[in-house]
């Protein structure tokens, strides 16, 4: 089979002048880094089966030469040539990977272009990689031990020095011409020792360790005699160290706890950078220009740039004790006193202006502030508990527009951005007592008041804390969504008919400014003409308390959707339906941000999250999973202002009595992502979405990923990059999400390029979430795939046991049940039911097998029959449909469990019954029993890990399934229906033939299909791929492919149709990664004609064959070296 696209653990990082490269599975990827860029400019196949788990480039090499870098991994060895502007890569030496013999721990470059290597065993040699490949020197080291690293040092036989950390925690050194005996040991890590940096110039040693320390040695010249002094310990990582480096004296190290620490002298934690989804694994420096790079178990690269260290929040002094802080731009600080007065600091004169005098807005004062296009002029509305309204420019607080809006105090004030006003317009919403909203559209005029024009009047819906918080104007239609103090959600019409506007500033045709005459000679406020003309208009929709109590705090329009926040730490994504807001989606952007402010969507295409982490105030980024600001601020309790421009920065608060300023230059950002991450840990199931036609390209397959970190992932793979591009998150599981589900795929129609399906993951502490997935063709987005999510149910037994009438006479719900597999149960939505319900099957942990129902329109998920057959964890179940001479359908369903035994049932009773419950019972109903199962197959000696059914020309139905024993069980069954000459009361099945294969694979057996009723394909552990070809009585082995993929956990497979005809068929490996491999068949199997069949291996996965070239399959791999696992 050949390789399409491969995601693996990045292992290895090296920098090469201006060009990154990291290895990642059997490849080397290179990105070019010269300008600013970070694209990856070349991808290689080096080593067969082996992962890259080193490079080291030859220093030294003139400007505008090829650099020569060298490969290893396991117990190969390859050399590439980077060459040219473009970091093109180019094999050396024959272009093959070379097989040492033992493993390859630390590859230096020798003089005269040699290698020397240190290997497992403890043995040091010079290696002469040109020709054939051949051994010029090499040494036993005595008393190596279990090695776990090395670090060589020198350029000579002579003065080769070798550092090798060992199992037992102690770094150990030899002279290579000198090699019985070590030089020295260096003791103190209490665990085994996982990576070594030496630095020549500066005599220092660094070591990490499995104990989660970093420790610092001075070591003078590595090859000399005596011990070495530890200068520090560091200790600060969560997990395990698996990589080091030495900036100068400062020592760099990425552990398993997916964090990067910088540490100082004394051996504190300098500096932090976070990012990645998982555990670090490799680690590089260039010194020449600061850069960072880290790759680890996501599959991600991220490069750190150099940032100037943080400053430290600045108190400005204000003229009296501050009640309210407002940032108008990031230069300039407005801060309204306890008594009422308004002042300005102006960052480049560091001085505070007075505005406006004390008792300016008596008591409970609250500010707004909106800037102008332009910069240049800032409107401000000011108000107070007595119900009035001060409207001026900050530029000329003089000239002043006083309004009474209520007779009670103002509890809400705020700009709103609307579409279509002109430049020197903002609109203003305000709120007052009994729930009564204004809207008001202010127009700025340069040397007079500001000019206000009552647009309309809103009733909050009744509550304790009845005042709006954020408010926004939808570009869709005259509407205006906004949140209030109680969490809810509302939208109202908000005509702009010129009859339902009203002028409050007493300004007529051929009249005066009133307002500013009153202002000015400081007489009683103007009322608001007309107020009591426009009617209060009640909201369209309420979301109540979609936030919960603690209010809602911003929402925006972009993209066509509505995004709204809260101090709930989730953002939620909306849409309008009619005249109704329906919520699509719930974000939960990182751990531990309980207060989420606002969300800002910049133009590069990264959304950024304001909000609060414990005490301190964050700026997160979606991109790189990271915060771009973290202040300590002491909360979001407090009056905070934040703003953000192309120059600068800002972010002022109200401290101890005083106003405190954060304040820096704007500088690109620290952390850039050449290869973005899927997944923390292990991908535990797979499923093919479909393809997105293209217009001058392949179709791009879209898949949907479950991970062991809790998440699910809809992504990209792409055959020409042969990356994988997530387009969106899904973060609804509080456990690891273990199945996957897809029902109704619509693919590529008629002026249609897009898909549609509904999506259901499951897994750990019984929990499932359902999807509908909406996927288009966008050649904007750097995937040129968009995808939109919509969340429509959950369900958790638990949660259900808990709605259980006399549940204390009941056995609780183990907390601890786990989904193992999914199966959306075919051809539900048919006439034959009342409503358009889909059902699925799911495989249980404690032993039984659950049916359930979805009905969409509601967004209903609810169980509806259950069995406890198996009395043991069932791992898989499949679904599939009978159709009968007659027309009629039964639906059937295949379930395998722990001890091998596949049981198979009839469901059409329990589905048509519970479907009937389920609408008259408007969704809520008790679970049926499934009853006894129609039939039960011991098909292996311990549990099933892979099942797959599929449906014969003749009607009848090949039974798949592979186990943990490593063998292959295939069944043909036939469904015989009531009726006939034979006796039958309702559905039988009847079994034609079995055939098991013993011994199949060398480990589990995690993916089987059947391809066609004479062709199966199976993936097991061993990380082989097996094409087997199914006689009468027997299983023979036509190929078998390596992949690169580790403990494989599931596999998807489909078939396409070439342009010429051809028929391909597809799979996709998950596990430690993720690969897509391609193939063909013969049009018929070799045994189906009665040749032989003889085994052959391929596994040189660069050069791969297809499928369909037998009998021209070729042995890549001699019989003296089989090909191994990458474990």
């Amino acid at each position: 089979m050949e390789s399409l696209a491969l995601v693996a653990p990045v292992t290895a990082l090296e920098f090469a002048g201006d060009v990154l490269l990291a290895g990642t599975g059997p490849e080397v990827v290179a990105f070019w880094l010269s300008g600013g860029g970070g694209t990856a400019a070349g991808r290689r196949s080096v080593l067969r089966e082996a992962s890259v788990q080193g490079l080291r480039a030859e220093r030294g090499c003139g400007p505008g030469a090829a650099v020569r870098v060298a490969a290893f991994g396991g117990r190969w060895l390859a050399v590439l040539a980077v060459r040219g502007g473009g970091a093109r890569l180019a094999a050396c030496g024959g272009g093959a990977a070379r097989e040492l013999g033992a493993r390859v721990w630390e590859a230096r470059w020798a003089a005269g272009g040699r290698l020397a290597l240190a290997l497992g065993g403890g043995a040091v040699g010079l290696y002469e990689w040109r020709g054939g490949g051949s051994w010029l020197r090499r040494a036993s080291c005595g008393g190596a031990g279990a090695l776990r690293c090395a670090v060589l040092v020198g350029t000579g036989w002579a003065r080769l020095v070798l550092a090798a950390g060992t199992a037992a925690g102690t770094v150990v050194v030899w002279q290579a011409v000198e090699a019985a005996a070590p030089r020295r040991r260096l003791q103190g890590h209490r665990g085994a020792v996982l990576a070594l940096c030496y630095a020549a110039p500066r005599g220092l040693l660094a070591s990490a360790s499995e104990d989660r320390s970093v420790r610092l040695w001075a070591v003078g010249e590595l090859g000399g005699g005596g011990d070495g002094s530890c200068l520090m310990v560091c200790y600060g990582h969560g997990a395990r160290v698996a990589a080091v480096a030495l900036w100068g004296p400062r020592p760099i190290s990425a552990g398993e706890d997916g964090a990067c620490l910088e540490w100082d002298g004394a051996g504190g934690v300098r500096r932090a950078r976070r990012g990645h989804r998982g555990a670090l694994r490799a680690l590089a420096l260039r010194p020449a220009g600061g850069c960072l790079a880290t790759g680890g178990d996501d599959g991600g690269i991220r490069l750190w740039r150099p940032r100037r260290a943080a400053l430290a929040a600045t108190a400005l002094g204000a003229p009296e004790r501050p009640r309210a802080v407002l940032l108008a731009g990031p230069q300039r600080v407005l801060a309204l006193g306890e008594a009422g007065g308004l002042a300005a600091y102006e960052t480049a004169t560091r001085r505070w202006v007075p505005v406006l005098p004390p008792a300016a807005a008596g008591d409970r004062g609250v500010l707004a502030a909106a800037p102008l296009p332009g910069g240049d002029e800032t409107l401000c509305a000011l108000a107070g508990g007595d119900g009035l309204l001060l409207l001026f420019a900050l530029g000329s607080p003089g000239a002043a527009a006083r309004l009474r809006l209520f007779e009670g105090a103002v509890r809400g004030l705020g700009w709103a951005p609307r579409p279509g006003l002109s430049p020197g317009s903002a609109a203003l919403l305000a709120s007052g007592p009994d729930g009564e909203m204004l809207w008001l559209d202010v127009a700025h005029r340069p040397g007079q008041a500001p000019c206000a024009r009552l647009r309309g009047r809103y009733l909050l819906p009744p509550c304790k804390q009845r005042w709006h918080t954020c408010a926004a104007f939808l570009p869709q239609g005259e509407l205006l969504v906004c949140g209030d103090r109680r969490g809810s959600l509302l939208l109202f019409p908000c005509s702009s008919s010129p009859g339902r506007a009203a002028e409050s500033t007493g300004v007529t045709d051929g009249g005066t400014d009133l307002v500013s005459e009153d202002c000015r000679s400081k007489s009683e406020p103007c009322p608001l003409p007309c107020k009591g003309a426009l009617p209060l208009e009640a909201p369209l929709s309420v979301l109540f308390g979609l936030h919960g109590k603690t209010g809602v705090t911003s929402v925006v329009c972009h993209g066509g959707y509505i995004y709204s926040t809260g101090r709930d730490g989730v953002y939620r994504q909306l849409h309008l339906q009619g005249q109704q807001l329906e919520v699509l989606r719930k974000h939960k952007p990182c751990k531990g941000l309980q207060w989420i402010e606002e969300l800002r969507f910049s133009l590069d295409g990264d959304l950024l999250v304001l909000g609060f982490h414990a005490d301190n105030f964050v700026v997160w980024s979606s991109r790189t999973g990271g915060n771009l600001h973290c202040i300590p601020c002491g909360g979001g309790h407090r009056s905070w202002s934040y703003c953000s421009s192309p120059e600068a920065e800002a972010f002022a608060f109200i401290k101890c009595g005083d106003v405190m300023l954060y304040h820096r230059d704007a500088e690109p950002s620290e952390q850039q992502v050449l290869l973005a991450s899927l997944h923390g840990r292990e991908i535990a199931c797979v499923r093919r979405l479909g393809p997105v036609e293209m217009p001058s390209s392949t179709a791009l397959n879209v898949f949907v990923t479950g991970s062991e970190d809790t998440t699910g992932c809809v992504l990209v793979l792409s055959e020409c990059s042969r990356t994988a591009v997530p387009l969106a998150r899904l973060s609804d599981h509080i456990s690891s999400v273990r199945a996957l589900a897809l029902a109704s795929p619509v693919g590529p129609g008629p002026g249609d390029e897009g898909l549609s399906a509904l999506l259901f993951s499951a897994g750990g502490r019984a929990q499932i979430e359902c999807y509908r997935l909406l996927c288009a063709r966008d050649p904007a987005s750097k995937s040129a795939v968009t995808c939109q999510v919509i969340h429509l149910a959950s369900h958790r037994l638990d949660e259900h046991w808990e709605r259980k009438k006399n549940r204390h006479k009941l056995v609780k719900m183990d907390p601890e049940t786990r989904y193992m597999s999914l199966s959306v149960v075919p051809g539900t939505s048919m006439e034959q039911l009342l409503m358009p319900w889909n059902f699925l099957a799911a495989a249980c942990s404690d032993g039984s097998v659950r049916i359930f129902a979805l009905l969409e329109a509601a967004r209903k998920l609810v169980l509806v029959a259950e069995s406890f057959h198996h009395q043991r964890c069932v791992l898989k179940v499949e679904a599939f449909l009978h159709t009968q001479a007659g027309g009629e359908r039964r639906h059937l369903l295949c379930s395998a469990a722990t001890d091998g035994s596949v049981a198979f049932w009839d469901i059409t009773n329990p589905i048509m019954d519970t479907a009937d419950a389920l609408h008259q019972a408007e969704g809520e109903v008790q679970p049926l029993a499934l009853g006894a199962p129609l039939l039960t197959i011991t098909a292996h000696s311990c549990g099933v890990n892979s099942l797959h059914v599929r449906e014969t020309p003749e009607g009848r139905y090949l039974v798949a399934s592979g186990s943990d024993d490593g063998s292959i069980h295939v069944c043909l069954l036939e469904v015989v229906a009531p009726g006939g000459d034979e006796a039958v009361v309702g559905t039988r099945l009847r079994v034609l033939e079995r055939v098991a294969r013993p011994c199949a694979h060398a480990a589990h057996v995690t993916g089987i299909r059947v391809l066609r009723p004479d062709l199966l394909l199976s993936a097991s552990v061993d990380q082989r791929l097996t094409l087997w070809c199914r006689g009468p009585g027997r299983l023979d082995e036509l190929s078998t492919t390596f992949f690169h993929v580790p403990d494989l956990a599931e596999m998807d497979c489909w078939e396409v149709v070439e342009a010429g005809g051809e028929l391909r068929y597809y799979c996709v490996l998950c596990g430690q990664g993720l690969e897509m491999l391609r193939g063909t068949v013969p049009p018929q199997a070799p045994s189906a004609r009665g040749s032989p069949v003889t085994r052959q291996v391929c596994s040189t996965p660069c050069s791969p064959p297809a499928w369909g070239g037998y009998p021209e399959f070729v042995l890549c791999s001699s019989p003296q070296s089989p090909p191994q696992p990458a474990y």
